[in-house]
């Protein structure tokens, strides 16, 4: 739909027709106090007509610069924005331990660390509506990305994820926690999740994984855990033969079980990609809290139209006087000279 932003403006566009009437008529009173047969010869005499013509290409340029000014907008049809009741924090490890290679896709072994970037992807791809946001941990936890409904941002911060980042010889699990009930406590009660993926166990920071799950409760902050890591995994030794070990042995599960109980959330354990996959589809499952329907209509200002088409044709005016007016004052020139002449 078309409108104006400021459509009172054009009330303006009479104005020249005002002006030129007064004008007409102030020219009409002064031509009858002499005689009409006087005033016609008067006029021939001088080469001129006795016709007024209404100023037409003055007019056109201020209808265009007054629709410019009253701010000419297209206002698309109302599109409804998306609502969803549910801002989402991911918490990923990125300790050292998040290197070892006990994972599977497409039968090639990578690391824990690729296999949860590689599942995240298809998960925040379904978080279509949701607030998201990153924090990465090792020896102490960060924001990667606020709260934030732009998922490519999300999705790009998540690629650029390297292990180490936060240091690597230890985990603080529990300060990740209390960084995320710092930033999800003043969302809606019913609206604050936290997903938090590890593949070991808390042995540094301010916070014990406990204390900080306690002010997630108090904050109304519910979290999902999920423990990283195979149980199994075959190493091959030249000297001893194939053995196998298990990989996650200093994975924390009670610590894990313990917070997400406490904040009314679910402990999953992902001891491959096949799991990690499920564990993913099963968090789409959260029931969104339905927020008050929100919606826009796009709009797009078209005032440069106007106004570039009387720049144009201001521009196309000057070229003609300059092409055209150095004839007419050549020919002015010469009938001057023919006339004195003449005279003489």
């Amino acid at each position: 739909m078309f409108e104006f932003q400021w459509p009172w403006l054009l009330l303006l566009l009479p104005l020249p027709l005002l002006v030129w009437w007064l004008e007409e008529r102030k020219q009409r009173q002064q031509a009858l106090r002499a005689p009409l047969f006087l005033y016609w010869k008067m006029q021939r005499q001088q080469g001129k007509k006795v016709k007024s013509h209404f100023p037409w290409y003055n007019f056109l340029l201020w209808l265009l610069l007054v629709i410019a000014v009253a701010r000419p907008t297209w206002v698309g049809d109302s599109v409804a924005l998306p609502s969803s009741g549910r801002d989402l924090m991911v918490s990923i490890d990125i300790s050292g331990s998040m290197e070892m290679e006990d994972m599977m896709i497409d039968n090639q072994q990578i690391n824990r660390l690729v296999a949860v970037k590689a599942l995240m992807k298809e998960f925040i791809e379904r978080r279509d509506g949701d607030r998201l946001g990153l924090i990465l941990f090792g020896e102490q936890a960060y924001l990667q990305t606020p709260l934030t409904f732009d998922l490519k941002t999300v999705q790009l911060m998540l690629d650029e994820t390297e292990i180490g980042l936060a240091g690597s010889s230890r985990t603080a699990i529990g300060d990740s926690i209390g960084l995320a009930v710092k930033r999800l406590k003043d969302r809606d009660a019913e609206n604050r999740v936290l997903i938090l993926l590890t593949d070991g166990q808390n042995n540094t920071g301010v916070l014990n994984p406990i204390q900080a799950a306690e002010l997630a409760e108090h904050a109304g902050v519910t979290i999902y855990t999920i423990g990283v890591g195979a149980e199994k995994m075959v190493v091959r030794n030249s000297f001893f033969g194939n053995r196998t070990i298990n990989p996650s042995k200093e994975l924390d599960e009670a610590t894990l079980k313990a917070v997400a109980e406490k904040t009314g959330g679910l402990y999953f354990r992902a001891k491959n990609t096949q799991e990690l996959q499920q564990i993913y589809a099963k968090l789409d499952e959260l029931e969104p809290v339905e927020d008050l329907d929100q919606s826009y209509r796009p709009s797009k200002a078209l005032f440069f139209i106007p106004l570039l088409l009387a720049i144009a044709l201001s521009l196309l005016k000057v070229l003609i006087r300059i092409l055209v007016n150095p004839k007419k004052r050549n020919e002015t020139l010469r009938n001057e000279t023919q006339q004195e002449i003449h005279n003489a």
